[in-house]
């Protein structure tokens, strides 16, 4: 729909400085969960030998002692990799556990990739610091995991929404750890959002056969046995695959008992129901009686249903949750078979049988057809777990085989003599295939810990109140142990002496609860035992003010020098561990200075009680300082010492937390720590952080504001309460030159359970704030009582006006056709879509791919160019379905946004001399385009930045800004034509209106 170029004016909001009450002295949180009673039978620091910050470990972790030495320091390698991979991503959405230690560019935001995370939440549910998992479980049902994603090939073309990238188990993973820490009721109040990722497979459900169908690469399995055999190794054929189709079921049963828990027995009925039904398909479809397997069935092209000849490892699958029969154990004999997946370092992922065995696995990264890979094998040890253990006696594998795998397993997490694991192992030679520097260093994308525990020491949780324990570990070995398990809130140590000379405790199990001897028998048959009903008192939340995984916007991070690869943003990315290779630190090594600073740049003030700092230290010539100094920056622009500073300890220590509690605490933007030694040689910082408790019952919200440069606009902030509380205030603090007012009351005398406090402000920004630039706006929230404070961050961002843009330089309605005046640029080496001017509109249209760009015969402007596009409709074909704004001077000189209806994404293409160039000049891939009738869409080139926008109920939105001048002068670019992109690959893509302005 065409509108008049008439500009729309764009509401404007700026923020103030308005400092936020001081908190009350009260007592600091603990920096770990505490471990309460239990039994101190084993040599914990001699078992985790020399681990960074041995403290959390002590705190967190159930401590194991098995006579295999393999096993056992594979263990404490694999906690020491779990630890690693805890990332804080801020605020919103807490801990997530990642899969690589950097970041890769299709995870979802701030990292997270869902391949792994039923292993990463099954692994996770052993550490007594619910808090990790709380975080992570959210993160993909409620937070930016479960938010929308562009349905790109790149990120799976199939789904929308990045919990659903990859297959995987939630609610059945969710109930796993509530059966570990008894906390029934977090997975019950996610009963709604476990529901909902259950049904949002269903676009991939067979209604004919009763199966969901996949694509191999989205099961997190590219260049398969059965991708093979398709026509895109790669991705491979979409099929029926005992993946997805077991994960749904064991999700199904997982929902059942859950709804049954909560006492909705007629609800669970349906899901149980749903799981038969599933079950029943995939006997009938999925289940090759001739081979005694479970097989990846064809979707296209396969109107039998025939099932592929090769065996692959996916095939154990369906005991993971038991959703295989008793009559289908003979599955398992091709564990052991040296033509099945028997191998040194295995298993394999494919039998060695099939044809496609190992091809091509060595030429390079990834190929699941044969090599042996963490993910599956930890699948495999749980499946042959519940086998073993909660399946009739069979006569296939036995727990000698168990033992055999898992030995296996530990001894392919090795490298030089060391404990590692990365992608994938060569099933038959000692060393890692798929391991690429800085990438697949302790890579965390499987179990191996819950292996141990659920079992080699067959601990089996329950969500009732009783454990079972059913040992995999042979009778033979002299003894084994778990100490202090946590375990629905309860300390649970479990000792198997054979001759009672090892722990001196009596020969024979042993069972303790919170220290007290539960139960003891001769032998390692399984035993059920009731495990006393505890109200588990969930730990402080808590909040680290200083965390920015995506090194970008605020906070940030500044220092007086750092070395090239060690910047001061990875002080304060999140996460904390002392590897070379990746680096999450911040270092002075060959700095000229004999002390150096760090500093952490907030953006908006906010309260600082409880700062925390680990210092790294390499043995060489980065050491742990000799001290430290703190300052904060007032309100007057100087640097001052912190004041009431407690220290512990009291002098730096590397490789552990040391904490200063600052008591007032203080409101500041600007924190500085500067470490030094007294022989002026180079330190280094692995974590920085300022944590917070917010006020328990109280949570705070500000809107995210659209300013104009010098201009003040109104807002409301919204305090709310689930408890009583006295004297509520609330504040908003934003940015050095900004400003804010409030113009209703910002204090309530009682603020009872369900009613907010909301505060009107007058918000004026600074008058040199850049188009699409941000800036921090923190609303702080204390009452009387209580020493926290409940805050909340918006961003108030300068937006795109056209009414900045006063002059008209072109402006084409297609009233009349003037295609003739363009000149037409070829950029994508394509054939030209076919054009006409008809009716008011321009019409591209095409039956195969086909794109070209139409330059207007007029410059752009080093003041600043505007150039917007108001599109009719899109082809709706795919994955082709695009426009493209911006500026260019031909085919090999071009800086171009791209709008993909197709694949519902936005970014930037930035070619200059025939050179592509990088996320240096584009700004990286990608944001979310979901346009509607109506929508317009524009670009803006001024002061070396591109920004891509959207108009969306007369609101315009910042897509993405790229800083196309790390590529090209901006004068160069100010002088290209402003241009109009079309490409297609069938259909009609139709255009109402291309309009070029200029700043007056």
């Amino acid at each position: 729909m065409r509108r008049s170029m008439t500009i729309l004016v764009v509401a404007a909001l700026a923020v103030s400085s308005a400092s936020p009450a001081v908190a009350q002295r009260a007592a600091a949180p603990d920096l770990y969960p505490a471990v309460g009673a239990g039994t101190s039978f084993l040599d914990h620091a001699g078992l985790l030998g020399n681990v960074p910050e041995p403290a959390w470990y002590e705190a967190n972790i159930p401590f194991v002692d098995v006579p295999d030495r393999e096993i056992r320091d594979t263990y404490y390698y694999r906690w020491r990799t779990y630890k690693e991979a805890l990332k804080y991503t801020g605020p919103k959405d807490g801990w997530i556990v990642s899969e690589f230690l950097g970041p890769v560019g299709y995870s979802a935001p701030n990292g997270g990739i869902v391949a792994a995370a039923g292993h990463h939440v099954y692994e996770g549910r052993w550490l007594r610091d619910h808090r990790y998992l709380d975080d992570y479980v959210d993160y993909w049902l409620r937070g930016s995991g479960a938010s929308a994603k562009p349905a790109t090939d790149f990120l799976n073309k199939n789904t929308t929404d990045w919990a659903h990238q990859y297959s995987f188990w939630a609610a059945d993973a969710v109930a796993a750890r509530a059966a570990v820490d008894g906390r029934s009721r977090f997975a019950t109040d996610r009963l709604p959002e476990l529901i909902r990722q259950w049904q949002r497979w269903s676009p991939q459900v067979d209604a004919d056969l009763g199966l969901y169908w996949q694509t191999p690469v989205w099961d997190a399995m590219e260049y398969t046995a059965s991708s093979y055999q398709s026509p895109d190794p790669y991705h491979g054929g979409d099929g029926y695959r005992p993946t997805l189709n077991a994960y749904q079921y064991g999700d199904a049963r997982a929902i059942a008992q859950l709804l049954k828990a909560r006492g909705d027995t007629a609800g669970a009925a349906q899901y149980d129901q749903a799981a038969e039904a599933l079950k029943t398909a995939q006997e009938r479809w999925l289940w090759d009686a001739n081979g005694q397997f479970y097989k990846h069935v064809m979707r296209d092209g396969n109107p039998s249903r025939a099932k592929i000849n090769d065996r692959e490892s996916i095939g154990f699958v369906p005991w993971y949750f038991h959703m295989a029969p008793d009559a289908n154990s003979a599955a398992w004999a091709q564990l052991k078979d040296p033509q099945g997946f028997a191998a040194p370092y295995g298993p394999t992922t494919a039998e060695r049988r099939s044809p496609y065995f190992m091809r091509e696995a060595l030429n390079g990264c990834c190929r699941w057809n044969g090599p042996s890979w963490p993910y599956a094998t930890s699948q495999t040890l749980t499946a042959l777990a519940n086998l073993l253990i909660d399946y009739p006696a069979q006569s296939y594998v036995s727990r000698a085989d168990y033992l055999s795998v898992l030995r296996g397993y530990a001894l392919t997490q090795r490298k030089n003599g060391q404990p590692y694991v990365a992608e994938a192992h060569h099933p038959d030679e000692d060393r890692w295939i798929y391991d690429g520097r800085g990438h697949s260093e302790d890579y965390n994308h499987s179990t191996f810990n819950d292996n141990v525990l659920s079992g080699l020491v067959g601990i089996r949780p329950q969500l009732g109140d009783e454990v079972r324990i059913a040992p995999l570990a042979p009778a033979s070995w002299d003894y084994f142990a778990a100490e202090n398990v946590p375990y629905h809130g309860h300390n649970l140590t479990v000792l198997w002496d054979r001759t009672g000379t090892r722990y001196g405790k009596g020969a024979g199990l042993r069972v303790w609860v919170d220290g007290q001897l539960r139960h003891s028998q001769s032998g390692l048959s399984s035993v059920r035992l009731t495990i006393p009903a505890r109200a588990t008192g969930d730990l402080p939340e808590l909040v680290d003010d200083f965390a920015n995984v995506s090194q970008s916007g605020y906070p940030t991070a500044r220092a007086s020098f750092s070395y090239n690869v060690d910047p001061p943003t990875k002080a304060i990315d999140g996460q904390d561990f002392h590897l070379d290779v990746p680096g999450t630190r911040w270092t002075t090594w060959t700095s000229p200075h004999t002390s150096d600073w760090l500093e952490v740049d907030l953006g908006a003030p906010a309260p600082v009680s409880d700062l925390r700092v680990t210092f790294y230290d390499d043995g060489g010539g980065v050491r742990v300082p000799s001290a430290y100094d703190l300052q904060y920056w007032d309100a007057g622009g100087v640097w001052r010492d912190l004041p009431g500073q407690q220290r512990s300890p009291a002098s730096p220590v590397a490789r552990q937390v040391n904490r200063v509690l600052v008591q007032p605490a203080v409101t500041t933007d600007r924190v500085r720590i500067s470490p030094r030694r007294t022989d002026g040689g180079a330190v280094g910082i692995t974590a920085f952080s300022s944590v917070r408790a917010p006020v328990r019952g109280l949570t705070a919200s500000v809107p995210a504001l659209s300013v104009r440069p010098g201009a003040g606009v109104e807002t409301t902030t919204t305090v709310s309460a689930s408890r009583s509380l006295a004297d509520v205030r609330a504040a908003l603090a934003v940015p050095a030159g900004w400003s804010a007012v409030a113009l209703t009351s910002a204090t309530s005398a009682r603020l009872l359970p369900g009613r907010s406090l909301v505060t009107r402000w007058r918000v004026t920004a600074p008058a040199g704030l850049r188009l699409g630039e941000s800036a921090p706006v923190r609303v702080v929230a204390t009452a009387s009582g209580d020493s926290g404070a409940s805050t909340a961050v918006s961003s108030a961002q300068s937006v795109f006006d056209p009414a900045d843009y006063g002059t008209v330089v072109w402006d084409d309605t297609f009233d009349t056709d003037r295609l003739g005046s363009y000149r037409v640029d070829g950029p994508f080496s394509e054939t030209p879509p076919a054009l006409r001017v008809s009716g008011g509109v321009l019409t591209a249209s095409a039956s195969g791919r086909s794109g070209s760009v139409l330059a207007a015969p007029v410059a752009g402007d080093v003041r600043g160019t505007a150039v917007v596009v108001e599109p009719r409709s899109f082809a709706g074909s795919a994955p082709e379905d695009s426009l493209f704004l911006g500026q260019t001077a031909g085919d090999r000189d071009f800086a171009l946004a791209w709008f993909n209806n197709a694949g519902k994404a936005s970014g930037v293409d930035v070619t200059v001399g025939g050179v592509r160039r990088g996320d240096e000049a584009t700004g990286g891939c990608c944001a979310a385009l979901n346009w509607a009738a109506g929508d317009r869409l524009a670009v803006v080139v001024r002061d070396g930045q591109l920004t891509s926008w959207q108009e969306h109920d007369e609101r315009w939105s910042l897509l993405r800004s790229a800083p196309v001048s790390a590529a090209v002068d901006p004068a160069v670019v100010a002088g290209w034509s402003p241009g109009l992109g079309l490409r297609l690959d069938a259909g009609s893509l139709v255009v109402d209106r291309f309009t070029v302005l200029r700043r007056a």
